[in-house]
């Protein structure tokens, strides 16, 4: 752009000084028509450094993904090219997956025959519930037998009271009555009784040892009568003692259960829970055996093949992968950026692409690099003999959504520029030497 401005310039001195001779071609005009151009270029490059500044290096920047396997084991397969595009999702390798299918079978098992016993545990506890309540069933029933028998008890003492009283009664009065019948017979030996009073005497003191006699029969048949009542009070004592001893039994039983089955974890037995996270872990241990791409990109300089064996160290990567996706960057010195503002034009120019301009925008400043922090150490910082030299800012891109699709291989350098809201009837001088400079990397300068 200097060279045609210089050209134009030119053309107009000669046209001025030597074709039409309007002014005269002497020192002070020679001096002057040299002098101007040199102002002229030097304040239009300092102001376009101010208001469009440029940078010769702009980097195409993309992500590199470490591969590393989750887990160890023999490689069985690499389905995929290096340097060749690949899609995300694609699979990147393979590891033998019998050792963990293996450990996967196990603990299915396990948990198979962890879940059957917390059935199990379940019905027993049920069983044992059923237990207790038959338990207290019998309980009450044999409660309510002994109080039957009680009352049975206290009946048969009553009766056998009532017998007593009567043996008692009929004994007085058969003494009573054999009292008389002597007393008769004395009368009736000196002729001053009966005999007919003797005789029914006799016969009432005869109707009494009878009746004494059924007396004191029935005055037995009660004792035994009682006697069987009390035992049959004992016999429900202790059907009552045992059906305590029962309940017992079957609550201590019941609570053993319940003690099983308390410890559980989201309403499941902790064994099971335990086997479960283990069978999970196992699982996805098992589907990590196959590793695939993390985004679109590429996987640079493959040397995975299969027979080796992989482990899962963080300084032992197996393959390196480029994302798809990239960022462009722009270094500029400090005072180049006072005018520059997120959301101003740029354009960029790579000899990747000659001939081509790509539109982008500025996305933000960066500000922040290297000189501007301090290792931990407990040493002193030094301060150096020199001043350090000034280090660069990198202004990230956005790339237009018209060249976005472009191809922009990792580590492409090239120039670019930035147009701020100044200056804006500058730009068209810096946007003409950005495209000469993009025309220029048609040309290949080497001899061989």
């Amino acid at each position: 752009m200097e060279v045609l401005l210089l050209g134009i310039y030119s053309f107009f001195v000669w046209l001025i000084f030597i074709k039409f001779k309007w002014l005269p071609w002497n020192i002070v005009s020679q001096v002057t028509v040299a002098v101007i151009p040199i102002v002229a270029l030097t304040s239009l490059i300092l102001y376009l450094n101010v208001v469009a500044p440029s940078s010769a290096d702009v980097r195409v920047i993309k992500k590199v993904v470490q591969i590393l396997p989750q887990v160890r084991g023999r490689v069985i397969e690499v389905p995929v090219d290096g340097n060749r595009p690949i899609k995300k999702g694609d699979v990147l390798f393979k590891v033998d997956p019998t050792p963990y299918q293996l450990a996967v079978n196990q603990l299915e098992a396990q948990l198979a025959t962890a879940q059957a016993a917390d059935r199990e545990l379940q019905e027993t506890l049920k069983a044992a519930t059923g237990k207790v309540a038959e338990a207290k069933s019998g309980i009450a029933q044999a409660k309510a037998s002994v109080e039957g028998a009680k009352e049975s008890v206290k009946a048969a003492d009553a009766i056998v009271e009532q017998a007593a009283s009567r043996v008692v009664e009929i004994s007085a009065r058969l003494e009573l009555a054999k009292l008389r019948v002597g007393q008769y017979r004395e009368l009736v030996g000196t002729g001053a009784g009966s005999r007919f009073e003797l005789e029914k005497a006799e016969t009432d003191a005869k109707d009494l040892d009878a009746q004494l006699v059924t007396a004191r029969s029935a005055e037995t048949e009660a004792r035994a009568s009682a006697a069987k009542a009390r035992a049959a009070l004992e016999q429900a004592k202790g059907v009552l003692s045992q059906a305590n001893a029962g309940q017992s039994q079957a609550a201590a039983g019941e609570r053993q259960v319940q003690e099983k089955l308390s410890g559980r974890v989201n309403d499941e037995l902790a064994q099971v829970a335990l086997i479960r996270a283990q069978l999970e872990s196992a699982k996805w241990d098992l589907s990590q055996t196959v590793t695939y791409a993390p985004a679109d990109g590429t996987v640079i300089n493959l040397q995975l093949r299969p027979g080796a064996y992989v482990v899962p160290m963080p300084l032992q990567p197996v393959m390196s992968f480029v994302e798809e996706d990239y960022d462009a960057i722009a270094l500029f010195m400090q005072n180049e950026l006072v005018k520059v503002e997120p959301g101003n034009e740029a354009e960029v120019s790579l000899p990747t692409y000659p001939g081509r301009v790509i539109k982008a925008t500025v996305d933000s400043i960066i500000w922040a690099q290297g000189q501007g922090q301090l290792a931990l150490s407990g040493n002193i910082p030094q301060t150096g003999a020199a001043p350090v030299p000034p280090g660069r800012f990198p202004v990230r891109l956005k790339i237009a959504d018209k060249d976005k699709g472009l191809f922009l291989a990792a580590g492409a350098v090239g120039h670019g520029a930035i147009y701020t809201h100044n200056g804006e009837w500058s730009h068209i001088l810096r946007k003409v030497i950005l495209r000469v400079d993009s025309y220029l990397n048609y040309l290949i300068l080497k001899m061989h």
